[in-house]
């Protein structure tokens, strides 16, 4: 356990560059104190005690604005930064060394019985506010971007965007995080696929006003060897 709850402070020690000291981890990160919580109720949850769970993953919510259901399955390493608005449904499923930001929901689409909510790949990066909704899957090493709504299965290596949400960046199959140090947290450099369409348009628009303007010059040197 002093193990796990170790690897938990160096987790936020690693990926947050505003953590000065383990006491401040400790004593300060809502996020940490609601995976702590998880934990705990968890334990209960697995031993067919559901209201203890509940009571315990409701206590949580309340000091930290994070609301996991004990019911979840969480995997090591997982880090959740700011963390207010959070919430992580029932039959969610969480990788290794998740990075989620505040207001991400896993959530489910409906009053459907047994698996209703996503599960995350290991590495996956979820931007603020970002909305995963339905039992599908996100693959490893993924970027959802801020304010998705992601509602279909996510490749490997893919970025997201847009509500809906879509694929904009695929087929990076050769990029796979081997290691937490390589995780990318830039979630804010999204690729923006219609300031991309806009800029191509815009070119070939200056290449067609250059041709155009191109042949009135030869039609009017026509012109004049015409004449003269």
């Amino acid at each position: 356990m002093f193990s796990e709850i170790k690897n938990d402070i160096r987790v936020v020690k690693d990926r947050d560059p505003a953590a000065k000291n383990s006491l401040e981890i400790i004593l300060c990160y809502s996020g940490l104190h609601a995976i702590w919580c998880y934990r705990l109720a968890h334990y209960f949850y697995t031993r067919n005690c559901f209201v203890t769970a509940r009571c315990i993953s409701t206590l949580g919510r309340f000091f930290t604005g994070i609301e996991i259901h004990p019911g979840a399955k969480i995997g090591h390493g997982l880090f959740i930064d700011h963390g207010m608005g959070i919430v992580i449904g029932e039959t969610t499923v969480i990788g290794d060394n998740v990075t989620l930001y505040q207001g991400v929901t896993l959530g489910g689409t409906g009053k459907e019985k047994g698996k209703r909510h996503p599960t995350i790949g290991d590495y996956a990066v979820i931007a603020c506010g970002a909305k995963v909704l339905g039992s599908f899957t996100v693959g490893e090493n993924a970027k959802i971007g801020a304010g998705s709504v992601v509602l279909h299965p996510v490749p490997a290596d893919s970025t997201v965007i847009g509500i809906p949400g879509h694929v904009v960046r695929s087929g990076l199959g050769h990029l796979h995080v081997h290691s937490e140090k390589n995780i990318d947290l830039n979630h804010d450099k999204m690729p923006d696929p219609i300031e991309e369409q806009i800029k191509t348009l815009q070119k070939q628009i200056l290449m067609l006003r250059h041709q155009v303007n191109s042949m009135k010059e030869a039609e009017h040197e026509h012109y004049i060897e015409y004449y003269i």
